[in-house]
């Protein structure tokens, strides 16, 4: 069994990174600024954003958050969003899932001007995945497929079972690892899928994205399979000082034994997020995608 080492391979792509926007900025042109929106007092939320802004120290971005109380309206979200679409000194910017209920999130993701949108989730970036054309990528999906990369696993014939199918992680994976270059047979899998177990147990790559701890056993998993746990549920523990623990989706200590290659968790597909944010900012102030 092989451990993918999701901090190994977000650092090796951080210095990549910062050695790119070191020439930017030696060749006179100013670093890629990411922008984040953070509404309301979500403690995950304000962490992950934390984690941005620390990211964005380490690899030389410009970094600017804009932080609005919870009571924020709509109208004045979508206006804050219409700015930083007509700013030209702002490269990138998201704004953090997720919202207060009072706010769609769907009207919010459709403002973003796709050059702008390096979450990667407007219908306009999502078209161009599909359609195999550059885009900016959704974060999880990039980070499993750098992960991929990074350990040559061999994907090209193989078989893969997703199980989930949001629009955030299942879809996007399962829709790039059946593209050309990766060349899956993939089943996308979920809670109305007949057969689970035995669909899942006949995979040469399981995905896990639903977000049930703890969902996939030993029995779901075939001898050498190659095994990406995306969940992440935080449980309650009477054995750390913080009174909680993570788990993933798959129930690590007995399907590990059985895998040629499993992500931990933490510290596996996590790690990965934040570093394909700093991937897209980095394409949107060179213009790659959209020019």
């Amino acid at each position: 069994m092989n451990l993918i080492d999701g901090k190994e391979v977000a650092n090796s792509l951080k210095r990549e990174i910062a050695a790119e926007v070191s020439e930017i900025v030696a060749a006179g042109r100013p670093a890629p600024h990411l922008v984040a929106i953070l509404v309301g007092n979500d403690g995950a939320s304000q962490t992950y954003v934390g984690h941005k802004e620390k990211c964005c120290g380490e690899v030389g971005f410009r970094s600017t958050v804009l932080r609005l109380p919870e009571e924020t309206t709509e109208a004045e979200l979508l206006a804050e969003i219409d700015r930083l679409n007509k700013r030209d000194d702002v490269d990138g910017f998201i704004v953090q899932l997720p919202l207060p209920k009072h706010i769609s999130e769907q009207k919010v993701i459709e403002a973003i001007d796709p050059r702008k949108d390096v979450d990667g989730f407007h219908p306009v970036n999502t078209g161009r995945m599909i359609s195999g054309l550059p885009s900016y990528l959704p974060a999880t999906p990039d980070g499993i497929l750098e992960l991929l990369r990074y350990y040559k696993i061999d994907t090209a014939g193989k078989t893969c079972a997703v199980v989930g199918r949001s629009n955030i992680v299942g879809r996007p994976i399962a829709n790039l690892l059946s593209q050309k270059g990766w060349d899956c047979t993939v089943t996308l899998c979920h809670s109305r899928t007949k057969d689970l177990k035995e669909t899942v147990a006949a995979a040469d790559i399981v995905i896990a994205a639903l977000g049930s701890a703890e969902f996939v056993t030993a029995d779901m998993v075939k001898p050498g399979a190659v095994v990406i746990d995306v969940g992440i549920t935080r449980v309650p523990s009477d054995k750390t000082k913080s009174g909680w623990k993570l788990l993933g989706d798959v129930k690590f200590d007995e399907v590990a034994p059985k895998c040629s290659y499993i992500t931990p968790v933490p510290g596996g597909v996590g790690p990965m997020t934040i570093i394909s944010l700093m991937k897209n900012t980095l394409k949107a102030a060179k213009k790659e995608i959209y020019g």
